[in-house]
């Protein structure tokens, strides 16, 4: 299990460095209000993939299933049944994308607040649209190599191809952006990326599946009811997300100018990738959970749920104090001092609710959905979106961008609670030992991390609002490497000490043979 987590790290931890370097490039070469333009695209054609009924999260529970028992046919039979459900739907999306043009056209491109974009980039804008429409309805097909690949457990060669499409994208933004500013050119690299993805999951595919046929000829009805009987709640899952995750864009564009947009993104910027970490565990957990629940072994789920909920909170910890603490000032390095102002904010209120979604994103709703118990985190992330959708409306007029940052917040906390007690009465497990074992030592552990860098932040005033960007960057590393430091010492002989399910110290003592476990 740890190779296939390390590999989905790897790739989060890539993400993480191409956001990096990508988000100024893009926002340097559009301009805020351009990008921002962009980002109303996305979100508004991200709605269109809510149409695919969470088929790519059926898929890997229905094929991992089958392929646990070795039975290929039935293998062959749930991939022909969700590439149809997916070309079915795929094409659906596409004509509905065409009528939701009409909504772009009145509620975004002729809103008065657009028109500082000017005739040229609205006219890119609409172009954009259209390309993202098509993206959209080929990206659901192109998804089911990856669910084939993690039902089998293959995720290494999954993400080479997907870090692959990463640095593409990040190449050609380099590029060809750099020389051409253009929407167009955007829309136009998204979609050769998401070829790019397709063409190396099915090479994999073949080699690591041998056997899986991706074609229609096993193509089953009576699958069909059962996949879409699951896929109606991952579905719910995914609406929730978008309502929560998606919308926010879209709630900004109708009531403040495209560079409001600009300004939320940067801030919301390390949420994307910092799930991916906590979904490297997730997607794993997942297939194995159902694989586990097969075999009647729920004794081996209580563990790995709370071991690895425990290692996701702790990573969340790590991530969520340096920003909490120094986010403003990161970003002000990263993208300007008129960026930390603007967005420094919007990172730290989000950033507080994170450290407590996250772990239960990645760890306790995958179990559910591998038990095949998808119907309360469902309704749980529904109400979650449709909560951020409605505070986000009632706040980003009396507090801007923040507002619609604490719309955000405070239904994932909700929904995290929800969650967390839900997984553990389906496994047995107490809350008070979720709490005692996973939050309890973990919340205590970070203070000194904290203190060291408030210390440096308000006592040493290490990082003044004077100092160049350039400048900038040394303090920032070493207060992030002494952090760590600070950290990993607390996590080793504090949070990790005589830990029941990860023994540290034996990992230690393979690097400093000196040390001596604290039982000895």
């Amino acid at each position: 299990m740890l190779k296939n987590v390390g590999s989905n790290w790897a790739l989060a931890l890539i993400q993480i460095a191409v956001m990096i370097q990508l988000t100024p490039v893009q926002i340097t070469a559009l301009g805020p209000d351009a990008n921002g333009a962009w980002l109303t695209v996305a979100s508004l054609t991200g709605v269109l993939g809510l149409l695919i009924l969470g088929v790519p999260m059926a898929s890997v529970r229905f094929i991992a299933r089958s392929a646990a028992s070795k039975d290929l046919d039935k293998v062959n039979e749930a991939v022909a049944s969700c590439l149809g459900i997916c070309i079915l739907l795929g094409a659906g999306a596409t004509v509905i994308g065409a009528g939701l043009s009409i909504f772009f056209e009145h509620v975004y491109l002729r809103a008065p607040a657009w028109q500082v974009l000017g005739p040229r980039w609205i006219a890119e804008a609409r172009i954009a649209y259209w390309i993202a429409v098509l993206q959209v309805g080929l990206g659901f097909v192109s998804q089911l190599p990856f669910g084939i690949l993690e039902a089998y457990h293959e995720f290494p060669a999954k993400n080479v191809v997907m870090i692959a499409s990463l640095l593409l994208r990040l190449a050609l933004t380099i590029g060809v952006l750099r020389v051409h500013p253009s929407l167009i050119l955007v829309a136009l690299i998204q979609l050769g990326s998401m070829v790019v993805e397709f063409t190396g999951g099915m090479i994999f595919v073949r080699r690591r599946c041998p056997g899986v046929r991706f074609n229609l000829q096993r193509f089953d009805r009576s699958q069909v009811r059962t996949i879409l009987g699951f896929s109606v709640f991952a579905m719910l899952l995914s609406v929730g997300s978008q309502l929560a995750f998606r919308s926010d864009a879209l709630v900004i564009g109708a009531f403040q100018d495209p560079a409001a947009g600009t300004f939320f993104d940067v801030g919301n910027k390390f949420f994307p990738p910092l799930t991916g970490l906590v979904l490297g565990i997730g997607m794993v957990v997942m297939p194995l959970a159902a694989r586990l629940e097969g075999e009647g072994n729920i004794a081996e789920l209580r563990r790995v749920y709370l071991k690895w909920s425990k290692i996701a909170y702790s990573m969340s910890l790590l991530v969520g104090i340096y920003l909490i603490v120094l986010g403003p000032e990161f970003i002000g390095w990263w993208m300007g001092r008129g960026y930390a102002q603007a967005s420094g904010p919007v990172v730290r209120v989000l950033m507080v609710s994170f450290v407590f979604f996250l772990p239960v994103r990645g760890v306790a709703l995958p179990i559910l959905m591998g038990l095949g118990k998808p119907v309360k985190p469902a309704l749980a992330l529904l109400a979650m979106g449709a909560a951020n959708l409605a505070l986000s409306l009632a706040l980003v007029r009396p507090l801007g961008i923040v507002g619609v940052a604490v719309g955000t917040a405070v239904p994932s906390v909700l929904f995290a609670a929800a969650v967390m007690v839900f997984t553990c009465r389906e496994l047995d497990v107490s809350v008070g030992e979720y709490l005692r074992y996973v939050v309890g030592r973990a919340s205590l552990g970070v203070a000194p991390a904290a203190l060291l860098l408030l210390s440096l932040k308000l006592g040493l005033n290490a990082f003044p609002r004077s100092t160049s960007r350039a400048a900038m960057f040394v303090p920032l590393l070493l207060a992030g490497l002494g952090m760590v430091t600070v950290f990993a010492m607390t996590w080793i002989f504090f949070v990790y000490r005589d830990d029941p399910y990860v023994d540290v110290m034996a990992r230690v003592r393979r690097f400093l043979p000196g040390i001596r476990s604290p039982k000895s």
